[in-house]
């Protein structure tokens, strides 16, 4: 019965330590597939005319330094 217990502990931290990776690892198999969809609607959609208006574009702003960065 010892034995059996000291199974069941290590198999529980085992899994305690494992089900953060599993739970990232499903989260992103979902995000590539809703990417994979929004690739293949983007594809399916009938090419924009050239006077259409396009998106805006957000710029990447610079790096600010924190002032707990001194």
């Amino acid at each position: 019965m010892n034995t059996f217990l000291n199974y069941l502990g290590v198999t529980a931290v085992f899994a305690l330590f494992l089900l953060p990776t599993l739970i990232g690892i499903a989260r992103e198999r979902r995000i590539d597939r809703q990417l994979r969809e929004a690739e293949r609607e983007r594809e399916a959609r009938p090419p924009e005319t050239a006077d259409a208006a396009q998106p805006v574009r957000a710029a990447r702003r610079p790096y600010v330094r924190s002032w707990a960065r001194i």
